[in-house]
Parts: C-alpha cells; structure tokens; sequence
C-alpha cells in the first residue's frame, strides 16, 4: 500500500508551484486555561450551532476545509476504478469510506462555522484530483462539495448539515446528508452516510473522540451493499474504534467480510472465516468474564485503554487500507495530519486566481494559524456581526440568498435532498462575488 505516502508529505509539488509545507507558522495555544463548562452548561440538550464558542477551542481550519480531509486516501477511489471486479471495487470504497473519517482521531478543535457563500478549493496534482466546496446555508449549516479525477475517473459529491447536540459530558455530530462516489469507467455510483462523531470529556479530563453506527454503502448499478458497523466502546473499552461488516449481494447473500479499526487499518477476509473467528471470540471473552467477577460501575467518560493498541489479524485476510503515520511535530499542531496541514497555505500565485470567497482568505483564521489569538478572536467576532447585518439587510428588502456553484436537488441515485454541482467554478470567472470577509 506504498500510494498510502503519497498523502501530504513534503515533497509532492501542487500545480506544479512549489512544495508543501509540512508545519503550521505557529505552534497551538494550550487550552487549560479555559473552561468550556462555563459557556456549555447554559446549553445541554440544546443544538450547538446557535452558540458562539471562545475561538480557543477553534482549530484553524473551516469546516469546508475539514470536510476536504476526505479526499485524504483518494489513491483508494484510483484502485477502485483500475479494478475489474465489483466486489473489489466495493472492497476498496468500503476502504476510502473509513479512511475519509480516519483524520478526525484525536482532532479535539473545532473547525471554523463557514460563512454563507464562503467557498474551498483544493488542487492536487499530485493525488489526482480537484475540489470544490460552498456554505449554501446559513441555518441550518450546510456545505456542499464537488470533487473530481484529473484523469475523468470519478466524482466524489455530497452536502454535510453537522447536526451538533451537547450531552452533558459529551457532544455528538450527526454528519446528515448523502455522500456519491461515480466510478464513470464502470458507470457505477455508491452512496452512504457517514458515522456519528461524539467528543467525550468535554468538562474535565482529556478530551477522546469515537464514531458508532451502521455505514450503508449502495452500489446502484448492481444491486451490492456494504454494511459497516462502527462500533461504540463499550464498557472496558474492546469496541473502540472498531468497524466490522459485510458486502452483501441484493439477495443478501454475504460476499466479503470486512473488519479492523477506524484510526487505524480496513482488512477483508472470507464471511464464513470471519464468523468462526467471532464465535471463538465470544466464547474466549464469556470465559474471562466469569473468571473475573467484573464490578458494575456507573459508565465513565473516561477514555477506555483497549485491550491491544492494533487489529488482530484473522489468517487469510488481506489489508485493503492502513492510515500513513501523522508527522512528528502533530501533537502541537492541532493533532494535524500531513494532509490538513497543508489546507490552509496561500502563496500569492495562488492568491490571483483564486475567489475572493475562498476561506484561505478568511483572516480569522488566518490570525489563528498565526498564533495571533486576540486577533483571531477579534476578526471572528467581526465576521460573525457582519454576516447577522447582510442577513437583516437581506430580511428588509425580502431578497432571498443566491448560492453560487450549487443548486438544491434531488441525488440522482437515492433520490435524498441534496446540493449538486452546478459547474463552470474552474472556468475562473468570479464576478459578483458576496463581499463576506
């Protein structure tokens, strides 16, 4: 899986203009001074979108630049598409669809809440694909993004509404909306949700981060699926991070079963191997909890300590996906991967060419990667006044809000509400852009 290095890293040029950098200008502030207790306890139960948090609990990235972080593993959807066999073109999906929520391990900040019309885009030469995203609405958040193969291989589409719910000790992230792969060689689309995301320990102690729930991917065109369950902790902590499923036929008949650790590696193996090895599993696992007679405590947030930091392998399995290492000096910047650390960067070649709306430019943001956090805090502030003034202006002489490079429709393949690409963004044509910055 060596394509796995293609992801950020130093020396891949982009556009052919230069090399990426592979560290932020400023090392990360440390939160614990701050208590975010004091600002959530007005809030429990309540929808996390209508609260202006302290951007010290901001990460300096939009969430439309989060969102990008998908495309982390596009070599997944390239090895999908050189693929003659279907199972193994949902193998490698099912692949990228974990990979896609992999960098959010340990990404405790918060992203940016992007202003209407604010827009991304990201060319990548070297990982062979370009995209392009838009906040198209307001209340709810919503972003849609457009990605596409430089070699006419795939699009990778969908909008994301982040549905934010605080539970006392933990906020949950619902992703609503429907994500589309299009293999355009095969003519195949696969849709799916992604998983919820919870932040655990959010009052005191380290803070964690898990995923659970089932992941559904369709293929449209024959009828497969793939069901994947994230599986939440649990109490003692074997669940963590782990993701198990199958790829079914349309009459369920199992084909392929896939197992392994969402931080970490997606391996496929062979249904009836799998449920023999489950089984034994279980049985190893009622043995150990007789022997020990475990107390009942009441559930903790505390981060449980898995039994074994990696997957166990079941003998004739095959490694579909392993994450690539995150570069030593993360941990001070923001728990970034090599990939997002590269998101933010504007040289001034880019500069000329790209939208005005383009969150690159965005200087609260920019105030923040700059280790500048009065001014960072100042500008959000700002920003976040003068999007509540267009709005009323907008409200007084009833105009509506025109997005620019999305329109509201049906997905074609589900038929779900969603935000398609409109086109003609790369045209490089930008007039009458919302002055929002």
């Amino acid at each position: 899986m060596s394509e796995g290095k293609d992801c950020g890293g130093g020396d891949a040029l982009s556009n052919g203009i230069k090399k990426h950098r592979t560290s932020l200008p400023s090392p990360m502030f440390s939160r614990n001074d701050f208590s975010i207790w004091s600002i959530l306890r007005k809030c429990i139960g309540m929808e996390l979108s209508k609260i202006t948090m302290p951007v010290i609990f901001n990460e300096p990235l939009s969430f439309l630049q989060r969102l990008t972080e998908y495309m982390e593993h596009t070599y997944l959807i390239h090895k999908a598409s050189s693929l003659a066999d279907p199972v193994e073109r949902m193998q490698c999906v099912a692949a990228f669809a974990v990979s896609a929520v992999a960098s959010q391990w340990e990404r405790t900040g918060k992203p940016f809440n992007p202003l209407l019309g604010e827009t991304y885009e990201l060319v990548r030469d070297d990982l062979g694909f370009r995209l392009i995203s838009e906040q198209v609405s307001h209340h709810p958040p919503i972003s849609a993004f457009h990605a596409e193969g430089l070699n006419n291989d795939f699009i990778f589409h969908g909008s994301i509404y982040p549905k934010l719910k605080f539970w006392g000790k933990s906020v949950e992230a619902e992703p609503k909306g429907t994500i589309t792969l299009e293999l355009l060689e095969h003519n195949e689309a696969y849709t799916w949700t992604n998983p919820t995301c919870c932040v655990h320990n959010i009052i005191v102690g380290k803070l964690w981060i898990e995923q659970y729930g089932n992941v559904e991917i369709t293929n449209h065109k024959t009828g497969d699926k793939c069901v994947l369950n994230f599986k939440p902790c649990g109490l003692f902590g074997k669940e963590l991070h782990k993701v198990e499923g199958f790829i079914q036929d349309k009459s369920k008949k199992k084909l392929c079963a896939l197992y392994g650790k969402w931080t970490e590696c997606l391996y496929s193996v062979d249904p009836a191997t799998f449920d023999a090895y489950k089984k034994n599993d279980k049985k190893n696992t009622e043995e150990k909890k007789n022997s020990k007679q475990m107390s009942t405590s009441e559930e903790s947030d505390e981060m449980p300590v898995p039994d074994s930091e990696s997957v166990f392998v079941i003998p004739g399995s095959v490694l579909l996906w392993r994450i690539a290492p995150r570069p030593p000096n993360s941990a001070q910047m923001y728990n970034f991967t090599s990939f997002a650390m590269v998101l933010n960067e504007v040289d001034k070649e880019m500069e000329s060419v790209i939208p005005k709306t383009d969150c690159r430019l965005r200087p609260d943001i920019r105030a923040m990667e700059n280790g500048e956090i009065d001014q960072a805090s100042e500008e959000k502030k700002r920003l976040e006044e003068k999007q509540r003034a267009a709005r009323k202006n907008r409200s007084k002489s009833e105009e509506d809000w025109k997005t620019r490079w999305f329109h509201q429709g049906p997905n074609p393949y589900s038929g779900a509400q969603d935000w398609i690409y409109s086109g003609s963004y790369w045209d490089r044509n930008y007039f009458n852009l919302p002055d929002i910055y």
